[in-house]
């Protein structure tokens, strides 16, 4: 059996629907040809995931997604330039030509291949180079102890020495290389070895390549100096 009231006032009607057992519902006006609103959680810097719109956030709602996108935006550029920084000491202490490491292994791969250090050390591949000794020799990794200092003409000095080992014997290396104010790498004034109870050993000596040579004569048909 199926009972159908009608209920009209002047705001709204109600329905009742009642079944054979005599259970009844109520259907108000206000409800017909409505979805019901689902609620949802305030929207805050620490839940925000961005699957509210825009258009659904009330003000305050608005400030603290854009604190956060703020945030989120700080700690990328911050990472970023951490990035650069870190990528731009590397180049210039590792990588770049006037680099300290780079003059190093440029002056040890000189020292490897000068016949006269060789006969003093030991053959090439068997010639270790590196910074301050240490009694340590796993501890060999030392940075190489370096100076730099400009003159009065804008010129650039640096002076760099580091300790060789091989089979015959060890000594140290000093480097002097000079740059210019109008060139971007350096060269050489002179790179030495110095071995106890030997001469030093100048594997490159400019003032002596620079040094002009006495004139001669002809005599006999022989150029004497």
């Amino acid at each position: 059996m199926l009972l159908l009231k009608l209920s009209n006032t002047a705001l709204a009607y109600r329905i009742r629907l009642c079944s054979p057992s005599y259970v009844c519902t109520y259907v108000t006006q206000s409800s017909l040809g409505r979805a019901p609103v689902a609620s949802r959680k305030q929207v805050t810097v620490a839940n925000d995931d961005g699957r509210v719109n825009w258009k659904d956030l009330t003000t305050r709602e608005k400030a603290a997604r854009t604190t956060q996108k703020t945030f989120h935006l700080g700690v990328v550029l911050t990472g970023l330039v951490m990035t650069g920084g870190v990528a731009y000491l590397l180049y210039t202490d590792v990588f770049a030509a006037d680099s300290r490491t780079s003059i190093f292994n440029r002056a040890a791969d000189e020292v490897r291949a000068s016949p006269r250090a060789q006969e003093a050390l030991g053959p090439a591949n068997q010639i270790q180079a590196f910074g301050e000794s240490t009694w340590n020799r796993w501890a060999r990794s030392r940075p190489v102890a370096s100076t730099t200092r400009k003159d009065g003409n804008g010129r650039e000095h640096l002076l760099m020495h580091f300790n060789v080992d091989g089979p015959r014997g060890s000594g140290v290396v000093n480097v002097y290389m000079i740059r210019n104010s109008t060139s971007s790498e350096y060269e050489y004034k002179y790179l030495t070895l110095d071995i106890k109870g030997q001469a030093t050993i100048y594997l490159r000596n400019t003032d002596a390549e620079k040094k002009p040579k006495a004139p001669g004569f002809r005599l006999f048909g022989a150029q004497w100096r």
